[in-house]
C-alpha cells in the first residue's frame, strides 16, 4: 500500500537519527517535511503535543524525540530516563490519535530486548524477560509504545508501527563521555590518544563479546518506505544482522583513526553479555536491508568527527 502523505512531522529532528532522516525524507518523498525540536515544542509539557499537532496539521508523524544516553548516564539517572520517556511517548502518541494523524512511526532501542535474549534476537523475544538492569528504566519506558500501539490499533484502528534499530552509529552521534555508546566512545578515545601520542589505550574486558552495529544512514534510507508503504503492524528489527566482536571493532577504529599505539585489554573488567545480534529475517522479507560495511561507516564517522571537532561542532 502506498500512502499519499502531504505533510510529515518529525519530532527530535535535530537529534542523532533526526539529522540523518530529515534530509532523506526531504529528498526521497514528495511530502512537506516539518522538523521539530525541543526548543519548538517541549513534549514533556502535557499540552505541548496537542499544540504542536494543531499548529502543524501533519498527515504523518515520525516520532524520534526521547531522552537518550549511554550506560553511565542511564545508571546515574534512571528516574529521569523513565519519567521523561514515558511522558513524551504516551502524551505524543495519544495526541496524534486525537488529532487524526493518518500514520505514526516511532523507534524503540535494541536495548529493550531481555538481557538474556538468545541471539540472533528476533522480534518475538521482546516480552520474554527484563532488559539489561542498567538501562531498564529507559528501555522499558520505550517499549511501552508497543503496548500503546497495539491498544490504540485494537480500540481505535490507529495506524502506527514501532521499529527496533540495532546499535546505531554514524555522523552526528553523541561523543560526550557520560552519554556516548561504544563506537563514538572508541573513536574519541583513539583520536585523542593519537593526538597526545599515548603509547597504548586501555579497553575493558577481553574483547570477545559480539555486537550488531548498523550505520545511521542505512536506517534513514528505509524511513520513506516505512512511512509510505509498510502495511503491517508488527515491529521490525532494523540492523545489519552481522556479528562483530568488540576486539574487531576496536581494531577497525584503530585503523580508521590511524592510531599507531597498542590496545591493552583489561581482562579484570567484566565482558557483559557475550553475544547480542539481531535477527533481520523480517526486515529482509520486506525486501529491505542495511548493507554499509562497518569499516566504511566508521571511516565516514571518523571523517565527520575530525571536521566537527576542528570547527567545535561536536558534543564532547
Amino acid at each position: 500500500m502506498s500512502r499519499s502523505l502531504q505533510r510529515i512531522l518529525v519530532t527530535g529532528a535535530t537529534g542523532f537519527l533526526g539529522r540523518h532522516i530529515v534530509p532523506v525524507l526531504q529528498k526521497e518523498t514528495g511530502s512537506e517535511i516539518v522538523p521539530v525540536r525541543r526548543a519548538d515544542f517541549d513534549l514533556l509539557q502535557e499540552d505541548a503535543p496537542a499544540r504542536m499537532l494543531h499548529e502543524i496539521q501533519p498527515d504523518a508523524v515520525l516520532h524520534l524525540a526521547a531522552k537518550v544516553g549511554g550506560i553511565i548516564a542511564n545508571r546515574d539517572h534512571p528516574a529521569e530516563f523513565f519519567r521523561e520517556n514515558i511522558l513524551i511517548n504516551t502524551n505524543t502518541f495519544h495526541a496524534c490519535y486525537e488529532a487524526g494523524v493518518r500514520r505514526f512511526v516511532t523507534f524503540i532501542g535494541g536495548c529493550s530486548y531481555p538481557a538474556n535474549a538468545a541471539s540472533p534476537i528476533d522480534e518475538t523475544q521482546i516480552w520474554e524477560g527484563i532488559p539489561q538492569e542498567e538501562s531498564a528504566p529507559y528501555s522499558v519506558a520505550k517499549k511501552m509504545m508497543l503496548i500503546q500501539s497495539e491498544a490504540y490499533r485494537t480500540q481505535h484502528g490507529f495506524d502506527s508501527v514501532v521499529l527496533i534499530p540495532g546499535n546505531v552509529y554514524g555522523e552526528h552521534d553523541n561523543f560526550n563521555e557520560g552519554y556516548s555508546h561504544v563506537i563514538p566512545a572508541l573513536i574519541r578515545r583513539f583520536m585523542e590518544a593519537r593526538e597526545s601520542g599515548a603509547p597504548e589505550i586501555p579497553c575493558f574486558g577481553s574483547g570477545r563479546p559480539t555486537r550488531d552495529f548498523v550505520y545511521a544512514g542505512d536506517v534513514a534510507a528505509l524511513m520513506p518506505w516505512f512511512l509510505e508503504s509498510y502495511d503491517g503492524h508488527e515491529p521490525v528489527n532494523i540492523s545489519s544482522g552481522t556479528r562483530t566482536s568488540i576486539r574487531e571493532l576496536a581494531e577497525i577504529v584503530q585503523r580508521e583513526t590511524e592510531y599507531a599505539g597498542k590496545i591493552q585489554w583489561d581482562t579484570s573488567k567484566p565482558d557483559g553479555q557475550i553475544d547480542k545480534v539481531f535477527d533481520v529475517t523480517r526486515l529482509h522479507a520486506l525486501g529491505l536491508s542495511c548493507d554499509t560495511p562497518l569499516g566504511v561507516g566508521i571511516r565516514q564517522t571518523v571523517a565527520w568527527y575530525s571536521e566537527a571537532v576542528a570547527h567545535e561542532e561536536v558534543r564532547l
